[in-house]
């Protein structure tokens, strides 16, 4: 049985001119891709693959995910399903918007199903935003971890300001896919563009992953600022200097100092920073009320990615020499106890320093 799915091959998709995009993760994110790209002008064969029972469930007998993304319908073109191979089946892209915790045993867990031989016409598009905890990876690389005994893989990243409840909903949006071959890039941005979202494309998969995974930990602080009560000039200042980071440490890994000042760094920053829709704010703000993570944590099913991310950001920030006070500050909240206006107080007196 896996052998005939295995053997399924992505060209049926040329055949047919449609393209099959599997989207691997239900949560909101995932779900608002799959209610957008129903949507989108190129048509498409869409399937959603769910891994909570509840979650699918719910899912197929309302076309609705009220776990994750209340209020809003999926077309029923989605093809639903808790079967990897059946999400997978003539894919020819494939769209990871799992959390990073989760990603290398999802894209392990698909890799049986993806015939080598057709590989080289299957892209993989990775929306997560947030670093393996462990290794430090970023999402591109844990996917090339995967699949590196088996294939070199066609890879982009899909970045950039972006509520999954507004680009359900329809809001216009613009964001960045990325990839280090323009033709991918290319590719995706014509088979994902629509009415309502706007891709930009890029060569800089470092700067654009970078600035999506780091600007969680820069919102988080962002969060703590409005839990302490405090005003705009600090929320303004902590923006800025987080940018600065986030800046010198993607510049440090080899990505550009102009991507982290566009959609994908500053624009995802602001949004991520200043929302009321951000989870990772969120979070701070509760934090910043004196509440413990743990708590926090246990009153959602959301994954607010920068609780993971911020210590591999620190990691990374020490490997490559790069002085990161937010983030070592947001590391010691999280991990290790401190109190977060005590967090602040450290910020505010480090050594002056010309901007």
């Amino acid at each position: 049985m896996e052998a005939s799915r295995k053997s399924t091959s992505a060209a049926h998709g040329d055949e047919c001119g449609v393209r099959k995009i599997a989207i691997l993760g239900a949560g909101s994110c995932g779900t608002a891709l799959a209610v957008a790209l129903a949507r989108s002008r190129q048509p498409h064969k869409l399937s959603l693959w769910v891994h909570g029972s509840d979650v699918l469930g719910t899912l197929r007998a309302t076309r609705e995910n009220s776990v994750y993304l209340p209020g809003i319908r999926i077309r029923e073109q989605v093809q639903v399903t808790g079967e990897m191979g059946e999400a997978l089946a003539e894919a020819e892209i494939v769209l990871g918007v799992m959390p990073a915790a989760h990603a290398r045993a999802i894209y392990t867990a698909a890799l049986p199903f993806i015939d080598p031989q057709a590989a080289s016409r299957i892209i993989f598009v990775s929306a997560t935003k947030g670093l393996e905890e462990d290794s430090f990876e970023r999402m591109t690389e844990v996917i090339a971890d995967v699949t590196r005994p088996l294939f070199v893989p066609r890879v982009a990243v899909l970045s950039g300001p972006s509520f999954a409840l507004e680009i359900a909903r329809g809001d216009p949006t613009a964001v960045v896919i990325a990839s280090g071959d323009p033709a991918v890039a290319a590719a995706v941005q014509e088979e994902f563009s629509g009415p309502t979202l706007r891709f930009y494309t890029n060569n800089d998969t470092i700067g654009v992953e970078m600035g999506g995974a780091v600007k969680n930990v820069i919102a988080i602080a962002a969060g703590v600022c409005v839990g302490l009560g405090l005003g705009a000039n600090t929320i303004a200042a902590l923006i800025t200097r987080g940018l600065a980071e986030m800046t010198r440490l993607a510049v440090a890994m080899g990505g550009r100092r102009d991507t982290l000042a566009g959609l994908a760094g500053l624009g995802d920053l602001v949004l991520t920073a200043t929302g009321a829709l951000s989870r990772n704010r969120s979070l701070g703000v509760e934090l910043g009320k004196g509440r413990p993570l743990a708590d926090v944590l246990a009153g959602t099913r959301m994954v607010a990615e920068g609780v993971g991310t911020t210590a591999a950001t620190l990691a990374l920030a020490r490997k490559n020499g790069i002085e990161m006070p937010i983030t070592e500050q947001m590391d010691a909240v999280l991990h290790r106890g401190r109190a977060p206006g005590d967090a602040i107080r450290e910020l505010m007196d480090r050594r002056l320093k010309q901007e």
